[in-house]
């Protein structure tokens, strides 16, 4: 998602995906410590989606 996709959404909306994120990044991690997972960068990539879509979740708890 870019960013101003993550500025469309709501409040409720970016902690149901923060929350989607985390389970994935969580299954990842599990993957990967089974077996090597083909494309180790998609946790890196989990988990600066998971900081982006905190950052905005801050932004916008600051303006309410």
């Amino acid at each position: 998602m870019k960013k101003e996709d993550l500025r469309g959404l709501s409040v409720e909306d970016l902690r149901t995906e923060i929350g989607a994120e985390r389970d994935r990044l969580l299954k990842l991690k599990f993957a990967h410590a089974v077996s090597p997972i083909e494309n180790p960068m998609r946790i890196r990539e989990s988990r600066k989606r998971i900081a982006r879509l905190n950052t905005e979740l801050t932004a916008k708890s600051r303006q309410a």
